[in-house]
């Protein structure tokens, strides 16, 4: 199809579907139930970037930056930047060992309920078949439809399959390389893999450091129509039940368009009669139109709409690094319980390696925190926050970028709840446990019963006006959060 008559069926959808493209109109939409009580998906960040390995999943653009520690590295393994650009390491991109069966059963036992590959990220490379763009997995490298293969996975295995395009900063990403002799050049053959590489200086290399909003320069309106029909096909091609976006679609250039697109995507979800999902990031839509995402952080408070945090267990890039740092698995599960007290659900990133492998690192976190999962899930699926979320004084700070592992104690809990009863996680587990929260002058209700999910046997409890406390016959064999299931009378 060429990409008007795509332009021509979107504006047709719009016009004989429920959802318009205005925020009045996108304000119809709700949180998809799979979604909200699901909770935990996995996000994968895999693609041509897996081959350098090398600083992070901004290897395209950075290698191109002068004085950058990319750009030098790049030059010391590779050469020169005319000689050996980007795109010369698609061939080396093979996936030789990806089995996207393995993968998904690896995040079922981890206990995630839907799955969201990055199907494009800024570098342009796409890892699924599309018309669009001759640079994907299907036509060079592994060869292969991934993200086909990975959806069939999903509903083979029962998980629920997203997906995530990270196209709009490619507008720019690869522009560096146009200030110095490299192979991003206008003139060659290969230029539609970087293009437009738009330059000037607002894009220019401070870019890599702050990812500044820059609304006063926006994308031209042929990018922006491009952006519109390849996210539409993807929609289209693969029914995913969310698309989850990047940063820079805030800005004001976008606008028209995310309100096409939403629309398009609602009206398309509602003839097959799914139920979707859109993530954004900073104020990208209007509250209420799709889901509030934050980016490696926390909400600091319970909020009205339920809303989510992405994050890695990779501390140094989404994508594989070969020296990576990775998070244990108890920061990983003290941010997901942190996260759904707060109405929120956790998006947790893996970046395979470029023969199609999981880390033994990330294999062995999602391995610990499914075997929790399997114990404690009861208390994170289904569940709703509870009237107050949290006890103690030790908590994440509010905003983007600004996770770091919290010194949770035994006087540090986290609240969720479901049917007539309340969950209780105490972030330290401890032999004794007091709640201070639930003494009996502020709940105006009475504790009939306690269990500690795992088998920890409960001596006694009182509930009283200094609390509920409770004792434990023994002290707990784990360094990972305790679920107490409390029964209210």
């Amino acid at each position: 199809m060429q990409k008007s008559d795509y332009l021509k069926q979107i504006d047709d959808v719009i016009a004989e579907g429920k959802y318009k493209d205005n925020w009045a109109s996108l304000s119809d939409y709700k949180t998809p139930d799979w979604y909200y009580r699901g909770k935990l998906g996995i996000f994968i960040h895999w693609g041509v970037y897996s081959v350098p390995a090398f600083g992070n999943e901004w290897y395209s653009r950075n290698m191109y930056v002068p004085g950058s520690v990319e750009y030098e590295h790049h030059l010391k393994t590779y050469g020169d930047h005319k000689s050996f650009g980007y795109k010369d390491f698609i061939p080396l991109f093979k996936a030789e060992s990806f089995n996207a069966n393995n993968w998904i059963k690896a995040f079922k036992d981890a206990g995630a309920k839907f799955v969201t590959p990055v199907l494009e990220h800024h570098d342009g490379f796409a890892m699924y078949d599309t018309e669009f763009n001759r640079w994907n997995a299907g036509a060079m490298g592994p060869c292969r439809d991934v993200a086909g293969e990975l959806k069939a996975a999903c509903e083979e295995q029962g998980l629920t399959f997203c997906a995530s395009t990270h196209r709009a900063e490619h507008y720019f990403f690869m522009n560096m390389g146009r200030t110095f002799e490299s192979d991003i050049d206008p003139a060659a053959e290969w230029f539609d893999f970087y293009a437009p590489a738009h330059y000037e200086e607002k894009f220019g290399a401070e870019m890599t450091a702050t990812c500044d909003v820059v609304n006063e320069v926006g994308a031209s309106q042929e990018w922006l129509e491009d952006w519109l029909v390849r996210t539409c096909e993807i929609v289209d091609k693969y029914r995913p039940s969310l698309v989850f976006f990047d940063w820079w679609i805030q800005n004001e250039s976008f606008k028209p368009y995310l309100k096409k697109f939403a629309a398009y995507y609602y009206n398309r979800a509602s003839e097959w009669g799914k139920e979707v999902a859109i993530d954004y990031k900073h104020n990208a839509f209007a509250l209420g139109t799709a889901t509030l995402d934050i980016e490696r952080g926390a909400l600091g408070d319970v909020f009205p709409y339920p809303w989510q945090t992405d994050t890695a267990i990779g501390k140094q890039s989404w994508g594989y690094r070969k020296d990576n740092a990775y998070k244990s698995t108890y920061e990983v599960v003290t941010t997901l319980i942190d996260v759904v007290s707060k109405n929120g659900m956790l998006l947790l990133n893996v970046g395979p390696k470029p023969d199609g492998t999981l880390t033994a690192e990330e294999t062995k976190v999602l391995a610990e925190l499914g075997a929790w999962m399997r114990v404690n899930g009861e208390g994170i699926y289904d569940t709703v926050p509870y009237k107050f979320y949290k006890e103690g004084d030790h908590q994440p700070k509010s905003g983007m970028f600004s996770e770091g592992g919290v010194p949770y104690d035994e006087h540090d809990f986290r609240f969720t709840y479901k049917q007539g009863v309340l969950y209780a996680f105490q972030m330290k587990p401890s032999r004794h446990i007091l709640i201070k929260s639930l003494h009996t002058d502020r709940c105006g209700t009475s504790v009939s019963g306690v269990t500690v999910l795992g088998g920890y046997e409960v001596q006694s409890f009182a509930n009283d006006k200094n609390g509920l406390s409770i004792e434990l016959k023994s002290e707990p064999e784990t360094d990972l959060p305790l679920c107490l299931k409390i029964e209210l009378a």
